[in-house]
């Protein structure tokens, strides 16, 4: 609960049950699929309570949203500064660390819109497990 006092906000078992279960997995997982798995520890908490309370991190910057192709929003509990590759096929959302990425000078037509924080890139494709199940698997 320690975080939540570095960030000035008040400590609660749901708020840390919340942080916890986005901090042990690197999947993205999406509201729900927090919801669910922190619900099995503390039955009474809401959807509608994971969703401010992740929204409430991520305005703290202790988060940060995801979308992956065609599904809901995500959430990565990774705050290095890193990338990410999404599967077009499957959803999986992987993170990627890459200094030619990180040292990307943004264009002019992006400088003239504001001053640049920083630079994400988010590479979407085909990840390697549908690639070898396309292969082993060839539509008809």
């Amino acid at each position: 609960m320690g975080f939540c006092r570095e960030l000035g906000i008040k400590p609660t078992h749901q708020r840390t049950e919340i942080y916890r279960e986005l901090m042990s997995t690197e999947n993205h997982p999406n509201a729900e699929t927090i919801y669910g798995n922190v619900r099995k520890r503390i039955p009474a908490i809401s959807l509608d309570t994971v969703y401010r309370t992740l929204r409430l991190f991520e305005q703290k910057g202790i988060i940060s949203r995801v979308s992956a192709a065609g599904e809901s929003m995500r959430f990565d509990g990774n705050t290095k500064h890193h990338h990410h590759f999404i599967c077009v096929e499957c959803g999986k959302v992987r993170d990627f660390y890459s200094d030619n990425f990180n040292n990307l000078v943004a264009p002019a037509e992006v400088t003239e819109l504001g001053n640049i924080g920083s630079v994400h890139v988010e590479v979407r494709g085909i990840c390697n497990d549908c690639q070898n199940k396309n292969r082993h698997n060839p539509k008809k």
